[in-house]
């Protein structure tokens, strides 16, 4: 049996509100996540093995992008 992580949902619930409030279309940023989930778990080769589903890993990773604006790369826009 698989290990899994704890997940706080509120903490997801969260971010995924300010994902969608910092953006101007609803829609696009629902695609943009699942579009990122989908590049994550076809790039793992361990993708069973995480504890994490590919959805929330991405709700997670662009949030911190959008917290942290100096972690995204300006150069592959």
């Amino acid at each position: 049996m698989h290990k899994r992580h704890p997940l706080n949902t509120a903490q997801i619930m969260r971010r995924a509100e300010e994902l969608i409030e910092a953006s101007s279309n609803r829609y696009r940023i629902t695609v943009q996540v699942a579009n990122r989930a989908k590049q994550r778990r076809y790039n793992e080769e361990d993708y069973d093995d995480s504890g994490i589903k590919s959805v929330l890993q991405a709700i997670v990773e662009m949030s911190d992008e959008l917290l942290q604006p100096e972690i995204i790369d300006d150069s592959s826009l």
